[in-house]
């Protein structure tokens, strides 16, 4: 499926190393104008079946279509990110694991002991959809990352806009106001980065409900 712009990943793929250079021109101008292309900042939506009724719109999942080329300037921007925040910023990656066999042995012992175990549940199925930007760009920006990265991202989540593709019937464009982009290279890690703390914090809340228990 082709995202907006109409360049198809294989063209990327059939040019391989001999695009390379043209590829990294083209991240340097955006870098140093601090401006991204507007088709970079467009999403075409795709619902895909997942099973059971049709006519139920739960039962289909919405994949962005993004531009192809801008996705290799993602994968850059993410190596780059990677690497500062490995070296400068305690980045928990594992620490959902980590959680989750704690609190499965917390409630197996509480069982054991006949204690009574109360739980809050967090639902981050939109999580995606409800990261406010500016405090995400803030974020990033307090890590000591290159401010041109910054700006580079901020222009990459703001002013996007989508579409909706059924049957091949394209629906009016609308504007995407506060959101990590799903369908994106950079989306998973900025949220990452944006709900980093939140182990911590969590876990003393935890901490402190155990204390009074």
């Amino acid at each position: 499926m082709v995202g907006p712009g109409g360049i198809h990943g294989e063209i990327l793929k059939l040019g391989g190393k001999a695009m390379i250079p043209y590829l990294a021109r083209l991240l340097d101008i955006t870098m140093n104008n601090n401006a991204i292309p507007g088709d970079w900042k467009k999403a075409v939506v795709v619902p895909i079946y997942k099973g059971g009724d049709r006519s139920v719109v739960g039962n289909y999942r919405p994949v962005s279509l993004t531009s192809v080329v801008c996705k290799r300037m993602e994968h850059v921007i993410a190596g780059y990110l990677s690497q500062v925040w490995e070296m400068r910023v305690s980045m928990v990656l594992d620490q959902g694991t980590r959680q989750v066999v704690t609190v499965c042995q917390d409630i197996a012992d509480s069982l054991d002991e006949g204690v009574r175990t109360d739980a809050i549940i967090i639902d981050f199925s939109k999580a995606f959809d409800l990261v406010p930007n500016d405090r995400l760009l803030t974020k990033i920006a307090a890590t000591g990352v290159d401010l041109r990265v910054v700006v580079w991202v901020k222009e990459f989540l703001l002013g996007r806009s989508q579409k909706v593709r059924v049957d091949g019937q394209l629906s009016e464009e609308v504007r995407v106001t506060s959101r990590v982009t799903q369908g994106s290279v950079l989306g998973p890690l900025l949220f990452l980065a944006y709900v980093n703390e939140f182990g911590e914090t969590l876990g003393l809340i935890y901490g402190c409900s155990q204390m009074i228990v």
